[in-house]
């Protein structure tokens, strides 16, 4: 199935209903806009959120603890 969208002149459009439930995307989401040899790609940004946990694999909490206040002091 092929959609079609209308650009404005100030170069907004609307994201249909479809791709917008699909992926997420509601007011206030934050998209990359990415050039692709096949045209714009517009793929929803990962928030702090959806990075929770993620370095888990990597460091316990208590040493991902004594990183961060490591990095604080260092910028302090």
């Amino acid at each position: 199935m092929e959609d079609e969208v209308v650009v404005t002149r100030k170069g907004q459009t609307t994201i249909p209903i479809r791709f917008r439930t699909k992926y997420n995307i509601e007011e206030g989401t934050r998209l990359q806009v990415l050039d692709t040899n096949d045209g714009i790609l517009l793929k929803p940004k990962q928030s702090t959120l959806d990075l929770a946990g993620s370095g888990g694999r990597y460091a316990s909490p208590e040493e991902m603890k004594k990183l961060l206040e490591k990095i604080r002091d260092l910028d302090a």
